[in-house]
């Protein structure tokens, strides 16, 4: 496909252009009602994982090693600069509670609670020197979520929804799979379509619950197939009636749809979800060996690889199945005690249980799309709204770092084995503070690999063509496969 690509773009302006455009149109044709009825440019991915943790993950802890804090430990942290933080973490320096070591290739430093993904290092794009924009939970979940920091604005599933639509049209394009014990800052505004058509929001799945979506399947004794699906069709009728005088409103003609995949998720989402004919191997794999096991009231690595592994294993299921994007997320809003990444009072014994059963899950989803050939065009997002300091909070814990943290990519033409980027010697800014990385720029890269320029995916709204990347955001070709 590339060699053919490649003749066709040298040939002259009239056939290669056209036979271009038309390879193009051809590679688009999967997409079901996405806005682009043309792709931009050849795409290299199809799907996308976004991982997200929430509450603040420390990069330092777990992919940025720095050797100066183990020489430095318990010393008066001395910036160089006035330091504004969230909760006056401002002690002394702190080392990792974690050992790191070498793996791959490349010689990546890696904590050892993340350790199961030493295996992938050499398949991995790291970022080390992300920035954000504030150090409020809400605001920077919002910038990684949506590319903007006030609600209101669509999620990047919602926008892919938009621009390529669907692969399958028995299950969503866009589904999220949150924290089993609850959403994340902001809940469901993380991945609602906003001013996009309604039905490009997430279709938000609970796998750890009896009900995984709710309201799916009628349980009413006096309900049957034919009375379900003559009531369908005379719903059908009278919406086809109330959108005849409401063409140019979008909600209806979701709400149409949101009832036809409903219809037929009933049928694909059950099997979909069902895990149970996977092999004892694979369900090990993904820490799933464990099912019905009780677990302490405390935080521990054993229970969180069980959930966590769940939800990658389920989004291995849904990708092999069409799914377009499946957002993953680990913590749930603040609350004591911590279930999420603010470790604000105690590092090791927070980011431990949660980094290790991350690693578990993670790790299991990469061999399991590497070795079914379906890493090569699915992008897997690793982050976090922001990262924490290197001096320590009262002893034991770090406060917000949103001036530098971590990202990191894999699959979909992301050149594997490199960092790009580097924060400085202590992890408290990028190494080269005027050339930072943004999430705009990972938010463009992504688009960009699924043959989108960002540039060009708008919507008017209020006035304002309004796209993912706001006004920013360039596509980091450095990390990509030529």
């Amino acid at each position: 496909m590339n060699n053919r690509r490649s003749f066709l773009s040298s040939c002259g302006a009239g056939f290669g252009a056209m036979a271009l455009s038309a390879m193009l149109h051809e590679e688009s044709r999967a997409a079901n009602d996405g806005a682009l009825r043309v792709l931009h440019h050849p795409p290299k991915a199809k799907r996308v994982v976004q991982l997200f943790m929430a509450g603040g993950a420390s990069q330092i802890d777990l992919w940025d090693y720095k050797p100066i804090l183990e020489k430095r430990h318990g010393e008066q942290s001395d910036f160089g600069e006035h330091v504004e933080t969230f909760q006056d973490g401002l002690g002394p320096w702190m080392k990792s509670p974690f050992r790191f070591s070498r793996h791959g290739e490349a010689g990546k430093m890696l904590s050892e609670v993340v350790e199961p993904l030493g295996e992938f290092v050499d398949d991995i794009a790291f970022i080390h020197n992300m920035v954000g924009k504030t150090g409020v939970h809400s605001q920077a979940t919002y910038l990684q979520a949506t590319g903007f920091q006030l609600p209101g604005f669509p999620g990047m599933g919602s926008w892919v929804t938009y621009g390529l639509g669907s692969m399958n049209d028995n299950l969503p394009t866009f589904v999220v799979l949150p924290d089993h014990r609850g959403f994340a800052s902001n809940g469901p505004k993380n991945w609602a379509s906003a001013f996009l058509p309604a039905s490009a929001q997430g279709t938000a799945i609970f796998p750890q619950r009896e009900e995984a979506i709710e309201d799916l399947v009628a349980r009413a004794d006096f309900i049957t197939k034919t009375s379900e699906k003559d009531g369908m069709s005379l719903l059908h009728r009278m919406n086809l009636l109330h959108q005849e005088v409401r063409s140019t409103d979008s909600r209806l003609n979701a709400r149409i749809r949101s009832y036809e995949l409903a219809a037929a998720m009933q049928l694909s989402a059950p099997d979909a979800l069902d895990i149970s004919g996977e092999s004892q191997a694979t369900m090990a794999m993904y820490g799933l060996d464990r099912i019905g096991a009780t677990y302490s009231d405390e935080i521990n690595p054993a229970e969180e690889a069980e959930y966590f592994g769940r939800k990658c294993l389920i989004a291995r299921r849904l990708l092999e199945r069409g799914v377009r994007f499946v957002q993953i997320w680990s913590g749930n809003d603040n609350g004591f005690p911590r279930r999420n990444w603010d470790s604000h009072e105690n590092l090791q014994r927070d980011h431990g249980p949660l980094a290790r059963g991350m690693a578990v899950g993670t790790a299991a989803l990469l061999k399991d799309l590497k070795q079914r050939g379906l890493l090569e065009d699915t992008i897997v997002l690793w982050t976090s709204e922001f990262g924490r300091m290197p001096s320590s909070q009262g002893g034991t814990g770090r406060d917000h770092n949103p001036y530098v943290f971590t990202n990191w990519l894999c699959g979909g033409g992301i050149q594997g084995g490199i960092t790009y980027g580097e924060s400085d010697e202590w992890g408290y800014k990028p190494l080269e503070r005027s050339h930072p990385t943004q999430v705009y720029d990972v938010h463009a890269t992504i688009l960009h690999q699924l043959g989108i320029d960002h540039k060009r995916l708008t919507v008017r709204h209020n006035g304002i063509d309004r796209r993912l990347t706001d006004v920013h955001g360039r596509v980091l070709h450095e990390i990509l496969v030529s």
